[in-house]
């Protein structure tokens, strides 16, 4: 009778994902008609500068092999030239940006001690940040309509942090509305489009980072990952993204958050087209945290110990496709060819991704309700329906159906939140422990097209499970499929083993190429 019980629930299961996968490809059918012959993509670097990662840049400029004014003209270029086929940048300081990079070129010419390239190691290079990130005098307004002219009166403290380190910031770019969303879209900014195919996503919520990223107007950004919203629009653009160890950058500044919350599944961190860039932007980045991590310290990496886990199991959500079967395996081939051994594991409750990640965002210091109406009060699912159905919401359907699920979906219960993650992870951390990485897909496809997520929102789950174990995790862009879309991988590491993840990102970098662009 068992034996019969498991045969009927195997080939359940199975029908299950094979309509599943018959769903998808009428979705993409269906999506593939309507943009049809709408594809473009970003024009080609005219200047070689543009593809220096921000460290050579830095480096140029410390010794006069190119101003910092050469370089920023040079970003804002091509920032322009770019943004009318993405929108990812949507406020600027420009000429606040030539203006400082003239005052470093001034610093420079006169003699700068060299203590000052210590402290300020990317003195001269140009930086984005995402607009949800607080920046002294520009606009704050979360892509909600009800705080349009909004202005930040302080910096959030990480984008502080990078000032101090000598960088100058370009602008601000777009978001979903209040960071919630798997798209950057809003009613204040418009839609980020992707580089490599107008027609598809650039993800959330720093998917104008990433793009703008990707696109060379800038070397990096700062974004911030709550549910992946760093990793996410680092895969579909092709770039670096990480989501550093719990509790290590200052939250301050960052959403709506007027002081740090150390106990939270959001971190700040690294957006970059290049492997080397990662470890000195997450020294800036951490503060007074540095001492609680390793950087610096050199990875044997023939001596790792290798896992990976081909799919979540979750059935909700989408089949990990063939091209992202093929860049997970020859990630893990490479390694297993270098250390001797890869072991394959199932995470126990990693079907339940999207369940704990909508539980533990009950636990953060969030009233989506509240902070929805710019805190001038609460909405609620119903009220906003009934709005959309007139034609008077303010708001996206994105941020709809997020009241919706509020409202109308069923809690999950917390002993078995509590009870299921605190047994992954530490099934995890046994495996790892402080000399192993995990290789997880970073998404079931490359970037889908625009408004198809409505249609998957499950998928959203490979990226909010490792903030859910808050755990390091470094997206790894691993070239792009035949499609000519960014392909890569997560790699994921034990608490404040950051370094080992960069490590094995330069390793994947130098092997199979990373970042190419996408012209």
């Amino acid at each position: 009778m068992d034996a019969f019980k498991k045969l009927a629930c195997d080939f359940l299961r199975c029908l299950i994902v094979q309509l599943h996968c018959f769903f998808d490809c009428f979705v993409d059918f269906i999506f593939g008609l309507y943009y049809k012959g709408k594809e473009k993509r970003v024009p080609p670097v005219k200047n070689d500068l543009l593809l220096d990662s921000a460290i050579v840049l830095a480096e140029k400029i410390r010794t006069k092999k190119v101003t910092s004014e050469e370089i920023v003209r040079t970003c804002i270029e091509r920032c322009k030239e770019v943004n009318g086929y993405i929108n990812a940048i949507v406020e600027e300081c420009y000429d606040i940006a030539i203006k400082e990079a003239k005052e470093v070129d001034k610093l420079i010419e006169s003699g700068a001690d060299p203590d000052v390239f210590k402290k300020k190691p990317f003195l001269g290079v140009p930086f984005t940040t995402k607009e949800s990130n607080e920046a002294k005098g520009l606009p704050h307004t979360m892509g909600l309509v009800s705080r349009k002219g909004h202005l930040s009166e302080e910096d959030a403290t990480v984008i502080g942090y990078l000032k101090q380190a000598g960088a100058i910031l370009l602008g601000k770019t777009n978001i979903p509305e209040l960071n919630m969303w798997a798209e950057s879209r809003n009613n204040v900014y418009g839609q980020t489009n992707n580089p490599y195919n107008t027609t598809r996503n650039v993800g959330g919520s720093s998917g104008g980072d990433a793009a703008i990223v990707a696109s060379c107007g800038v070397p990096f950004s700062i974004g911030s990952d709550i549910g992946g919203s760093i990793r996410m629009p680092a895969f579909f653009n092709g770039v670096f993204g990480h989501k550093p160890s719990e509790g290590l950058t200052p939250l301050k500044g960052v959403g709506l958050r007027a002081e740090d919350f150390p106990n939270s599944m959001a971190e700040a961190g690294p957006i970059c087209k290049k492997a080397e860039d990662l470890e000195p932007f997450l020294k800036i980045l951490v503060g007074k945290n540095i001492s609680k991590l390793k950087l610096g310290t050199p990875v044997d990496l023939k001596s790792l110990n290798i896992f990976y886990q081909e799919g979540s199991g979750d059935l909700r959500a989408s089949k990990v496709d063939p091209s992202m079967r093929a860049a997970l395996s020859k990630a893990v081939r490479h390694f297993e060819q270098l250390t001797g051994k890869a072991t394959k594991v199932r995470l126990p409750g990693s079907e339940y991704s999207y369940r704990l990640w909508r539980y533990w965002m009950t636990q953060e210091n969030v009233n989506f309700k509240h902070d929805v109406t710019n805190r001038k009060g609460t909405t609620s699912a119903s009220i906003e329906v009934c709005k959309l159905l007139k034609g008077s919401s303010a708001l996206t359907l994105a941020a709809i159906l997020k009241l919706v699920d509020e409202d109308l979906f069923p809690k999950e219960k917390s002993e078995w939140a509590k009870n299921t993650t605190a047994e992954m992870k530490q099934f995890l951390l046994d495996k790892l422990g402080d000399n192993g990485v995990l290789f997880y897909p970073s998404y079931p496809s490359t970037a889908n097209y625009h408004f198809s997520t409505y249609l998957r929102p499950y998928n959203f789950g490979y990226w909010c499970l490792f903030n859910v174990l808050r755990l390091p995790t470094c997206q790894v862009p691993l070239g792009l499929d035949e499609q000519g879309l960014p392909v890569g991988v997560q790699v994921v590491s034990s608490p404040f083993n950051d370094h080992l993840c960069f490590a094995v990102a330069a390793e994947l970098e130098k092997t199979f190429g990373g970042w190419v662009p996408p012209s």
